[in-house]
Formats: C-alpha cells, sequence, structure tokens
C-alpha cells in the first residue's frame, strides 16, 4: 500500500519545494530579523524560538510559531493565496496541524484560510466585531466591493471584547480599540521571542487603507499605534500586514507623522471643507516622497471623521 503524503509534501508542490528566511528595509527604517534567505516563490523572517514571518507574493504577511502542539498562525493570506501560505508555513514551521489561528481583522486578505482551518479543527481567535462583520454582507460605498459572509466554519470560534488574554503556550493578543483599521483590530504578542503581530493597524508599506464603513478612522490610526508603542521596546520586532518587519523608531516615526497628519485633517473639518478640498489641501506634502501618492489616503482618512468629530454630518 502506498504511503499517504503528509499535508506539507502535498502543499510543497505549489512553492516548489519551499520557502526561505529573510529580512526587508522599511520606509521609515530596519527592523531587525535573525537570518535571511530568499526563492521566486516567497521569503521568510526567522525571529527566533520558532517563530517566523512567512511572505507569499501577493498575500499579507503571515507569522507563524510552531510549537509542540503544531502551528499557530497570525493571519492567513487570500482565500486564493492560501494553498501557497499553507505550503510556505510548513515549509519552515515543519508539518504539524495548525491548531490556532489569529484574524487581526476581518479583510479577506487575513480570512483566506478560515474556512479551511476551521474545517481541520483549528481555534480561530478574534474580536468579537471581527466575528460580525464575517457573518454578514459587506459593502464599500467609496468603490462598491461587497464581501460575502464566510461559511459557519470559517467563523472565528473563539472571541473577546474589550480583554484579550494568554494561552498556555505564553502567547499574549489584545483589542486595538482605537479602530486603526477596523473596529475589530487585535495585536499578537510573542513575549518571549519579543515580537508583536499588528496586522493592518500599522503599514509598514506606503499608506495605509483607512476602513471607516467598518470602523477604522485617522484618529485611531494615532491611537492604535500609540497603544502598540507601550506594549514595544527597543528590541522588538514588530510585523505589521504589509511591508518589512518594523522597530520601535519606526513606530514613533509614523505616530509623529499621522498625529501631524490627523490634526491637519481635523482643522479641514471643522472649517467646512470637504474630502476634494483635503485632498487638494495636501495635508501629507512632507511625507509623499517616501510614502507614495496619497490622495486616497487622504479622502479615505477625511472621509473617517464624519462619524467621530461630525456625528451629524
Amino acid at each position: 500500500m502506498a504511503r499517504r503524503q503528509t499535508r506539507r509534501e502535498m502543499l510543497k508542490t505549489v512553492l516548489g519545494g519551499g520557502v526561505a528566511t529573510a529580512l526587508g528595509g522599511s520606509v521609515f527604517g530596519a527592523g531587525r530579523a535573525s537570518r535571511r534567505a530568499q526563492t521566486d516563490a516567497g521569503e521568510s523572517i526567522e525571529l527566533g524560538g520558532g517563530v517566523f514571518v512567512v511572505r507569499v507574493p501577493g498575500q499579507a504577511n503571515v507569522v507563524a510559531r510552531a510549537d509542540a502542539d503544531g502551528v499557530l498562525l497570525v493571519d492567513g493570506g487570500s482565500a486564493e493565496g492560501s494553498e501557497r501560505v499553507l505550503a510556505a508555513v510548513d515549509g519552515v514551521a515543519g508539518d504539524g496541524p495548525v491548531h490556532t489561528l489569529f484574524n487581526t481583522h476581518w479583510h479577506p486578505e487575513q480570512t483566506g484560510s478560515n474556512v479551511r482551518l476551521g474545517g481541520e479543527g483549528a481555534t480561530i481567535i478574534a474580536q468579537e466585531n471581527t466575528r460580525l462583520w464575517l457573518t454578514t454582507d459587506v459593502t464599500w460605498p467609496w468603490n462598491g466591493r461587497r464581501f460575502e459572509p464566510l461559511p459557519e466554519i470559517g467563523q472565528p470560534n473563539r472571541t473577546f471584547y474589550d480583554v484579550g488574554g494568554d494561552l498556555p503556550s505564553g502567547v499574549r493578543y489584545g483589542y486595538i480599540p482605537d479602530a486603526a483599521h477596523t473596529d475589530g483590530d487585535l495585536y499578537v504578542h510573542f513575549p518571549e521571542e519579543n515580537v508583536l503581530a499588528v496586522g493592518d493597524a500599522v503599514s509598514g508599506d506606503g499608506w495605509p487603507v483607512v476602513d471607516w464603513w467598518t470602523g477604522g478612522w485617522i484618529g485611531g490610526i494615532v491611537g492604535g499605534i500609540e497603544r502598540l508603542i507601550a506594549l514595544a521596546d527597543a528590541e522588538t520586532r514588530i510585523v505589521p500586514a504589509r511591508g518589512p518587519v518594523l522597530g520601535l523608531t519606526d513606530l514613533e516615526e509614523q505616530y509623529e507623522m499621522y498625529g501631524v497628519i490627523y490634526s491637519r485633517l481635523s482643522q479641514l473639518l471643522n472649517s467646512g471643507r470637504g474630502p476634494d478640498e483635503a485632498v487638494d489641501a495636501r495635508p501629507t506634502e512632507e511625507y509623499d516622497a517616501r510614502m507614495g501618492n496619497p490622495d486616497e489616503f487622504v479622502r479615505r482618512a477625511f472621509e473617517s471623521q464624519w462619524a467621530y468629530l461630525s456625528p451629524d454630518a
């Protein structure tokens, strides 16, 4: 009788033999990691203690931690990229089962492996607002993009509200109530390895998406970064959903930058300006050379203030 292939063996073919280890540079500076290597299919950052950042082209960053029971994941890529992501995870963390999956928020770039891993018995942990968004239709008003609810098997099966918790393995997680990206953002902290996974509450690659339709706003970006700074020290590796690993100095620079932008957008709102006028005012001018074209970010960030600063608008 032929030997049954393990999940790792089956999935490795998707990546042509595995994944490697890498370290990237940030528009704000360079985070610290331990070893680097790369393949055409993807790359990973080994942060020590069995913790890796897995990168697959076209997918958001995934954090994987191997332990005696299998693998813990922070985010799982998109549905289209799930097989490649899980193959990459197996390549660095071994072929044990994924026993725990954190959703840092509800967006499909983070929750695309939920159905598969939920069907395999994984515990899917999220803030309660994330679960609620995953049970309903969502349509973004600025571009008409529609998101259907996940099947029940893929919805988070362990949620929390204001207070996060600790896993027996020592991993800590908590809510980012400032609503930096959505109203369900969470962080996952690996204290022993000094690694902090923050999803899209922090951007390491250009301007962030401000999803005000599901609760995110420009003031929340400022507040969320301040909250995360309090969890970090000079040696903490901070893993955003996009871009390279960051350090504390990167967060401090972002906190200052978004604080300035928030103040300017608030002044524009309070003076009766609209989104088009906010874009024309160029409130990000001194940052654009390193961050890229700001127009979409400024428009969404300005609109995000309506619910928070001008509820009757």
